[in-house]
């Protein structure tokens, strides 16, 4: 697999950053759209194989799945220039606003209401796409939507994990249909001992920063250790954050409660990760002149882990997909993933996002411009802004 430059990397996710709102279910539909549709950086199944390995792992996923495919197009400089690209544009924005404007009211705005119908639009056309590819026969197509109940029926991170699971366990019994080519499409080439020394310092710094902390009373080193374990131990995507942190910087009274949620209303505003919330937090925990470098210290401490788990598991996993009775395991999961995006699209996607008959006119307007007539996604995210103020105004 060619080696490419970085750069790319960054220039790519760095659009991505500034027009990828939804959360991390709609970013995982622009990344499908971007890397396997149009830029064919992946393959189809490589893509759901990505998913299925960071949906395991603690941390947000869709940034995972991003330093993911950095990793596989330019090695370790490429991981670092996914996250900056897609991290950077919210992350100025959360800043910002714990700098200047603390007072607004996200919610209310009529630009945001369309670009959460666009959330729609997005991830149906991803469950549209994927479907059509790893669920091509009665019996993965009634996987997927077994998955998809399963996920419903038991929300939040332990229902996407049982489907993982059952697909798996499924897949075993599937005819082996891994496809061509499938090998180069995750191989990654760093050196396996680099990625147990990755996995090796994620479990140093878990163990090893409370009592350094702890040690030297360092206040810095305090609040490292908190969003670091907050980073390393939140299973079930960005928005699990929110007590996690809530633990972890009120309770103890390090931040008000009132301040604490207008920035988490702001994270959910913007694009990108919503883990840039870290960001905005930093900034009220360390007051002027050192609001930046406290933003940059809690947003590097809640990523950190996700960093060392992917650069860690990922060259095993390309391993071991490459074994027949794991690909059988995969071809099981590879469905399954399916019904979990499917399930998202109803919720939290379609729920918090469809709440009239303009809200879904809107949607199915969308839909229509990114499958049929492709325009860019910049441009449909415009469309959406402009459709959803109109929309407010007009009080439909």
């Amino acid at each position: 697999m060619t080696r490419h430059p970085a750069i790319e990397v960054l220039a790519v996710f760095f659009r991505l950053g500034l027009t990828s709102f939804g959360g991390p279910i709609a970013h995982l539909g622009y990344f499908r759209d971007e890397f396997v549709v149009r830029r064919r950086w992946l393959t189809e199944a490589a893509y759901a194989d990505l998913v299925a390995l960071c949906q395991f792992l603690p941390g947000p996923a869709s940034s995972q799945v991003g330093m993911g495919i950095g990793l596989l197009r330019a090695g370790l400089p490429g991981a670092g220039a996914a996250w900056l690209g897609f991290t950077l544009p919210s992350a100025v924005i959360m800043i910002l606003f714990a700098l200047l404007v603390t007072d607004l009211d996200p919610g209310s705005a009529g630009w945001l209401r369309g670009l959460k119908i666009m959330a729609v639009a997005v991830v149906a056309q991803a469950v549209d796409g994927m479907a059509r590819s790893l669920c091509p026969d009665r019996t993965r197509a009634s996987l997927a939507a077994i998955a998809a109940v399963l996920a419903l029926l038991v929300p939040g991170a332990a229902g996407q994990l049982a489907a993982i699971m059952l697909g798996g366990a499924v897949g075993l019994l599937l005819p082996k249909v891994a496809p061509a080519g499938q090998d180069e499409a995750l191989r990654v080439r760093i050196p396996t001992s680099l990625a147990a020394g990755a996995l090796l310092l994620f479990a140093l710094l878990l163990a090893g920063l409370p009592l350094l902390a702890g040690s030297t009373g360092s206040t810095a080193l305090a609040i490292f250790d908190r969003f670091y374990r907050v980073g390393a131990l939140v299973f079930g995507g960005g928005h699990v954050v929110l007590p996690l942190l809530q633990g972890a910087v009120v309770a103890p009274g390090w931040v008000d409660a009132d301040r604490f949620l207008a920035g988490y209303a702001m994270a959910q505003a913007v694009p990108g990760p919503l883990f840039t919330f870290g960001a905005y937090l930093g900034v009220v925990l360390h007051p002027a002149p050192n609001g930046v470098a406290g933003a940059l210290l809690c947003l590097v401490a809640l990523f950190v882990p996700s960093f060392l788990l992917v650069l860690g598991t990922l060259p095993f996993w390309a391993g071991l997909r490459r074994r027949p009775l794991v690909r059988a395991v995969l071809t099981g999961i590879n469905a399954a993933v399916v019904g979990i995006l499917l399930a998202a699209l109803y919720d939290p996607v379609w729920v918090s996002s469809i709440h009239r008959p303009a809200d879904f006119a809107l949607a199915l307007l969308l839909f229509l411009l990114l499958t049929i007539w492709r325009l860019p996604v910049w441009l449909v995210v415009a469309a959406a802004a402009a459709g959803g103020m109109a929309s407010s105004a007009s009080g439909l």
